[in-house]
């Protein structure tokens, strides 16, 4: 049995993944680490690590990976520039996997918008709409800027040179080949993104609803546990659906 340990096991993704472990046969919780715990001797205890804590919290869990020799997946959303050249550098010792969204779902989703943004070129305009639970303190969700990525990779453009978000008065008219972000909060919602692609008199509606928290947990199990065994590197969920 693959032994998986979860750093943020308090949170709310850190209780999900601790269920859907709790409910597998071919999985087992090595334990979990929080602010302040011992993430090292999670991961010494562990065939794999998944990370929903914090962006600061980043660099000592791959240290904390990088020492045990194990892979370590994070689902960690808010991170910058720094994080991202932090895990591109520890890829080089261990299998990484950093995504945006875990669940099945959205990865296949996004490969579709990255067929679509490409196939139906920059005439089309892309607007994502995103909502999520009261409590979510990041904004577009980690989920939004990866389809946003997809979009953006599709059309072969730099999505951080070609994003619109937060308008707000008079704007002006909207810049073309321009990928909008709005992002909705309110009650518990898990989870719901939405992928406008708007032509000359007709719209495609590429959507992906979370009904609930679950879903996301399988989804990082089943990342975590195929990162065991795998070379050092940076890996996606599409890698893990074989896209």
């Amino acid at each position: 049995m693959a032994k998986i340990g979860i750093i943020g096991s308090a949170g709310r993704m850190g209780q999900a993944i601790a269920a859907a472990l709790e409910a597998s046969t071919e999985h087992e919780c090595a334990g979990g680490a929080d602010h302040g715990g011992d993430v090292a001797a999670l991961a010494d205890a562990s065939d794999a690590l998944v990370d929903f804590s914090a962006p600061g919290a980043l660099e000592a869990n791959l240290h904390a990976a990088i020492g045990a020799g194990i892979p370590l997946l994070i689902g960690t959303t808010g991170l910058g520039e720094g994080e991202m050249t932090a895990i591109d550098n520890a890829a080089r010792a261990i299998p990484v996997l950093q995504t945006g969204n875990t669940s099945l779902g959205v990865t296949l989703l996004a490969h579709l918008v990255e067929e679509a943004a490409s196939k139906l070129g920059p005439d089309w305009d892309i607007e994502i709409v995103e909502m999520h639970h009261r409590m979510k303190v990041d904004a577009p969700s980690g989920t939004a800027l990866l389809l946003g990525e997809a979009a953006a990779k599709g059309r072969g453009i730099d999505l951080a040179e070609n994003t619109e978000s937060g308008r707000h008065g008079h704007t002006g008219k909207r810049a073309e080949g321009a990928i909008g972000f709005a992002a909705l909060r309110g009650g518990t919602v898990a989870g719901e993104h939405m992928v406008y692609l708007a032509g000359e008199k007709e719209r495609l509606t590429l959507t992906h609803l979370a009904e609930d928290r679950s879903i996301f947990a399988q989804g990082a199990v089943k990342g975590a546990t195929w990162l065991i065994g795998k070379a050092p590197g940076r890996y996606s969920m599409k890698d893990v659906l074989g896209l």
